[in-house]
């Protein structure tokens, strides 16, 4: 029998363009140049970042990788809201699909993270009906084949705002699908689901790990309507990870019991308005106290102690 070796956790660690305020909602706040975004990403530590909104980054995979390549940066994935309820858009999406799973496989990303979206200009209107809902499996199912050809791994993102953010909706996609899913630390719990019970049940059917933390007064606003998302993050929904409520030290311990050797991408949503300087100074020093508590949770012999410096998990060759 032929052992493996697991990749250390700290070695399998990345970042996102969302931890310094570029986010792919539409009407977000303000958002500071790529050349800082990047350069402030590899002073931080992380060698890998998922895409950012589509357009934020070179869309030419050629210009994207040289770009990257200039801060000592990979793509791990990208993340993509699409209309994959309604049949009148499946020729768009499919082509919509088509164009990010090439731009993020020819910059040498892994991952295609799926959101599921009423429009790209409204996230979320009315809950889907039933007809809706098995159009969305078969575009699930539709969408692995599609970027499988890329040689990429789907990952769907549940999400505040979204088609599917509530822990019944959820459950509809694991139980009615076979696509991975995105551990999002933050969006699962805003959405009524228990980290540790979803690790217990499904820690085979997660594909990538969003960590970010929440802060549970704000979350209460949030949810009774007090206030919109992107402002929940301005009053601080998400804070440095261990500042917040949730068990991000279980969840990432059953995770790597579990056997599995997933990506972390460090998430700390940000929306800031342009020309606050203390918020920007604050989005450096929140990916340093991540990556610390990330650290610190760890026994040594998870990862080496210093930066994170990721390698592609699970026999990727990419």
């Amino acid at each position: 029998m032929t052992l493996t070796a697991r990749t250390a956790v700290l070695d399998r660690v990345a970042t996102a363009p969302i931890s310094w305020g570029v986010c792919e909602m539409p009407g977000w706040g303000y958002q500071l140049p790529a050349e800082r975004v990047l350069e402030e990403m590899a002073a931080a530590g992380f060698t890998h970042t998922e895409l950012g909104a589509i357009g934020y980054l070179p869309t030419d995979p050629v210009e994207l990788r040289r770009m990257l390549d200039c801060h000592g940066l990979k793509l791990l994935g990208g993340f993509v809201p699409l209309v994959l309820h309604d049949p009148a858009s499946a020729e768009e999406t499919r082509a919509s699909a088509r164009r990010c799973a090439a731009l993020i496989a020819g910059a040498g990303g892994e991952f295609f993270v799926t959101c599921a979206v009423s429009s790209q200009d409204r996230w979320r209107a009315e809950p889907l009906e039933e007809s809706q809902w098995a159009c969305l499996y078969r575009s699930l199912a539709e969408l692995d084949r599609i970027v499988g050809d890329f040689g990429l791994q789907q990952a769907f993102h549940t999400h505040v705002g979204s088609l599917v953010e509530t822990d019944a909706e959820t459950a509809r996609i694991l139980a009615n699908t076979s696509v991975s899913l995105v551990l999002d630390t933050a969006h699962l719990t805003l959405g009524g689901s228990d980290l540790i019970e979803f690790v217990e049940a499904h820690a085979r059917r997660v594909g990538l790990v969003h960590v970010k933390d929440v802060a549970p007064d704000v979350a209460q606003e949030l949810k009774a309507g007090e206030m919109s998302l992107m402002q929940a993050v301005q009053r601080g929904l998400f804070p440095p990870l261990g500042r917040g409520a949730l068990p991000i030290k279980d969840v990432v311990t059953r995770l790597e019991n579990a056997g599995r050797d997933l990506w972390y991408v460090l998430e700390q949503d940000a929306a800031i308005a342009e020309g606050d300087a203390s918020a920007v100074a604050g989005l450096r020093r929140n990916a340093d106290l991540g990556i610390e508590f990330l650290r610190d949770l760890l026994p040594a012999s998870a990862g080496n102690g210093t930066t994170p410096q990721p390698r592609l998990p699970e026999g990727s060759t990419k």
